[in-house]
């Protein structure tokens, strides 16, 4: 095992993105994400190398590059920021305790502001839907005060904004 420090507060923000800032970094973190265990660091290198040449047959150059890139700077801030450990000796990895605050950030793992969205313009479309029934002398809907429901609405879309910003 390294001799690394590890860190124990939580990763701000703005290190998260500075981490996930680097497409090689970044990888790393996909790719432990979709392993169940540790990772050889090899198996890492030749995957990033496949990704950045386009092709599975990897130039040796371009693999070297990437290996060299992923033990001298990539896994040790890595390692730094307590994402991975990183055992030099048998040259894998696993995730470390501040994985997970890091992986929530890549593409499509939590719930994307598209989604967020995609809510928000659902409830306001059936408020608005039930403002017009109410507005033309629907039945049910009409014993609804339209300026109610429009409260009702707006009132909905704010608790989720709210429980969004502090989740």
């Amino acid at each position: 095992m390294s001799v690394q420090q590890h860190r124990n507060d939580a990763l701000a923000e703005s290190e998260i993105f500075h981490i996930l800032g680097n497409d090689r970094r970044r990888a790393i973190v996909q790719l432990l994400a979709s392993a169940p265990g540790s990772l050889n660091v090899s198996d890492v290198a030749t995957s990033i190398a496949e990704t950045e040449a386009g092709t599975s047959a990897v130039p040796n150059n371009l693999y070297k590059s990437v290996y060299v890139s992923l033990q001298q700077t990539h896994l040790p801030q890595l390692e730094e920021d307590s994402v991975i450990e990183y055992d030099s000796t048998a040259k894998t990895i696993t995730r470390g305790p501040q994985f997970d605050a890091v992986y929530q950030y890549v593409d499509n793992h939590a719930t994307s502001s598209r989604d967020i969205l995609v809510g928000h313009f659902s409830v306001s479309l059936l408020g608005l839907v039930l403002i017009v029934f109410a507005g033309i002398g629907l039945p049910v809907v009409s014993s609804i005060d339209p300026v109610l429901s429009s409260v009702f609405v707006l009132l909905a879309i704010g608790a989720s904004s709210l429980y969004r910003l502090l989740s």
